[in-house]
């Protein structure tokens, strides 16, 4: 008989939205869930979560251990005495939070695993997605930000601080005027194709964007370019991208991916010689999440069962 995984509680961060949730996997493992608004009162929200969570715990099953995967800037030094704060986040309010206090708290005995919401969201494919059995690969999400875990020899890299994948800079194309959004570096890769950056750059929203719309080439190309510096720098043998705006309104997932694909291919210039990186071989190189807009609230899901 297959032992049961352990029931666990899992928290994910984002900068509009914190989904709360009890279980032990994906899918009909996850008991109970809760969404919260993000807010600019870290203090209010996060008593609010932990509220929830031992409510949950009570009446769903008791939790082993609770994982948390969040929006940074963050400290994850485990011998840095501001271990588990949001550092310099632009998110009001947000910067110096100290995420675990609230969880300790609450929760004194148990177990609390800390990761960036796209590392964790990594470990949720790595586990149950659309990365299964790989151990390189890049998780990117492009939604109100951009940001990017990866994934080497099994393990999410952290380095200095962690990765920052949404803020490195852009090439101009060739008559685009656009400024880029990102309040800290303008043209970077969050200014020019987060939900934010496409707004300011067609004055609507990208779900209510045409499939026609020239924002979606613009959109797509520097997403070309800068999957192709993933590719150069770190030789994934897979690139997920999660987030909202991969959904492309009008122009519709499958398209938009089918023209990062080719922007890709086109950016790389034949350099990179793989089977992986031509024509079919692209469809399985660039994919969406398996877990869809669960593969953040999984990845906390495992980290704690792994803590």
């Amino acid at each position: 008989m297959t032992p049961r995984s352990p029931i666990v509680g899992a928290v994910e961060l984002g900068g509009t939205k914190i989904i709360a949730a009890v279980g032990s996997g994906p899918g009909a493992g996850i008991l109970a869930r809760e969404r919260f608004t993000t807010g600019d009162d870290p203090a209010q929200v996060l008593a609010q979560v932990t509220s929830w969570m031992q409510d949950a715990s009570h009446r769903v099953g008791q939790v082993m251990a609770i994982g948390i995967a969040s929006f940074g800037p963050l400290d994850l030094d485990p011998s840095s005495p501001t271990h588990g704060f949001i550092t310099t986040t632009p998110k009001r309010g947000w910067a110096g939070t100290d995420l675990l206090a609230p969880f300790r708290h609450a929760f004194p005995s148990l177990p609390i695993a800390l990761e960036t919401d796209v590392n964790g969201a990594a470990i949720g494919e790595c586990r149950w997605g659309a990365a299964q059995g790989l151990e390189d690969f890049i998780y990117v999400t492009v939604g109100t930000g951009i940001g990017g875990g990866a994934i080497v020899c099994g393990k999410p890299v952290h380095g200095l601080v962690h990765p920052e994948m949404g803020h490195i800079p852009m090439p101009r194309a060739e008559g685009d005027r656009f400024a880029g959004a990102c309040a800290i570096h303008g043209r970077c890769w969050e200014g020019l194709c987060a939900g934010p950056a496409i707004t300011a750059r067609a004055g609507r929203p990208a779900e209510d964007l045409a499939a026609d719309d020239p924002t979606w080439e613009a959109v797509t190309q520097s997403m070309g370019h800068a999957l192709a510096t993933m590719t150069l720098m770190l030789s994934p043998r897979r690139i997920i991208i999660g987030g909202s705006v991969r959904k492309a309104g009008q122009l519709g997932e499958a398209a938009f991916f089918d023209r990062c694909r080719l922007h890709l291919k086109a950016a790389l210039a034949g350099y990179v010689d793989s089977p992986a990186l031509r024509d079919e071989g692209l469809r399985s190189f660039v994919v969406p999440p398996m877990l869809g807009d669960d593969a953040g609230l999984c990845g906390a899901i495992a980290l704690a069962q792994d803590s």
